[in-house]
C-alpha cells in the first residue's frame, strides 16, 4: 500500500512520538513562562540597554542586534549556494559514483558537530585567509558552513516532491530544462525550500561552539556598524553571564532572562516557517 496507508496501519509508533515530543515541548513552554512572569528580567530595559558589569542594568540589546547581523550573513551565503547545489545534484548531475560519494558526505557533514565547523572556519577564514578573527562577516560564514548541508538536504527533498508529471508537461510544451527548473520546479518546491533554510537558520542562532572558536567576542558593548567589525551573539552573551561572573544575580536572573529571550527567537523562526509553509501550499 501507500506510504499514507501505512501510516494508519502503525498507529502505535507514532501516538508515543507525539506524546513524548508533546510533553517535552510543553516543559520548555512552562519554564518559559514562569521566567517570563511579573518578577522576570525580561522587559524593555533589557532588551534595549548594551551590556554592563551590574547584573542590575545589563541588558541584550547588542547581542540581539549582533544575533540578527549574523543570520542576515548566513542567509545570504548560505541559502543561494545550498539550492544551487540542489538543484544541480537533482536535475542536472549524472546518477554516478562521483555524485553517490557527494550524497553520503553531504549527509555525513550534517551531522558533524558544529565545533568542527568552528575549527573549520578559523583554518579557512582567519589561518588562510588572513580575516581578522570574530567579525560578522567570519561568524556568519563560518554559521553558513555549517547549516550547508541541511539546506542541501532539505532543498533536494523539495525539489524530488515535485512530480516529474510537471517536468514532463513542460518539456513537451518546448520548455528547455533550465526554463523548466525555473518556472516550473522551484517555484513548486519553493515552500519546502524555504521551511528547510529557516530551520537551518534556527538551529545556527543558537550555536555557541563555532563562534568561540572564530574567536567571536563573548561580551559586546555596541552593535557593529559593518561586516569587518566584530559581534557578539545571544548564545554567546548567556555563556559569558553564567561562566564570567560570580554574582548570583547574572547566573539567577539574567541568564534565564537571555535565555528566554532565545528561545522565544527560536519559537518565532519556526512560527514564520509554519505560517510561510502553509500561505505557499494555500496559494498552490
Amino acid at each position: 500500500g501507500t506510504a499514507a496507508n501505512r501510516t494508519h496501519e502503525r498507529p502505535g509508533l507514532l501516538l508515543p512520538a507525539t506524546v513524548v515530543g508533546g510533553v517535552a515541548v510543553g516543559s520548555v513552554l512552562t519554564d518559559v513562562a514562569g521566567f517570563a512572569g511579573p518578577d522576570s528580567w525580561v522587559r524593555w530595559a533589557f532588551l534595549t540597554n548594551p551590556h554592563s558589569r551590574f547584573a542590575e542594568q545589563a541588558g541584550f540589546y547588542p547581542a540581539i542586534g549582533g544575533s540578527i547581523l549574523l543570520m542576515v550573513t548566513v542567509a545570504v551565503l548560505a541559502f543561494p549556494v545550498g539550492v544551487g547545489a540542489a538543484v544541480y545534484l537533482e536535475e542536472y548531475a549524472p546518477n554516478n559514483r562521483y555524485t553517490r560519494v557527494i550524497d553520503v558526505n553531504i549527509s555525513n557533514l550534517a551531522g558533524v558537530p558544529s565545533v568542527v565547523y568552528g575549527l573549520l572556519g578559523l583554518g579557512i577564514f582567519v589561518a588562510y585567509l588572513d580575516q581578522p578573527p570574530g567579525t560578522v562577516l567570519v561568524g556568519g560564514a563560518t554559521l553558513g558552513l555549517l547549516i550547508l548541508p541541511i539546506v542541501i538536504i532539505s532543498s533536494r527533498e523539495a525539489i524530488r516532491s515535485v512530480p516529474d508529471d510537471m517536468r514532463n508537461a513542460s518539456y513537451g510544451m518546448g520548455a528547455t530544462k533550465w526554463q523548466t527548473v525555473k518556472n516550473v520546479v522551484l517555484p513548486r518546491s519553493f515552500p519546502g525550500i524555504l521551511t528547510g533554510t529557516i530551520l537551518a537558520l534556527g538551529r545556527a542562532i543558537g550555536e555557541t561552539a563555532p563562534l568561540i572558536m572564530i574567536g567571536a567576542p563573548n561580551v559586546s558593548f555596541s552593535l557593529p556598524t559593518g561586516l569587518a567589525e566584530k559581534a557578539s551573539a545571544m548564545p554567546l552573551q548567556v555563556y559569558a553571564w553564567s561562566g564570567l561572573y560570580a554574582g548570583p544575580d547574572f547566573y539567577e536572573k539574567a541568564v534565564p532572562a537571555g535565555v528566554v529571550v532565545l528561545v522565544a527567537t527560536l519559537l518565532a523562526m519556526n512560527s514564520v516557517a509554519i505560517v510561510l509553509r502553509n500561505k505557499y501550499q494555500t496559494e498552490e
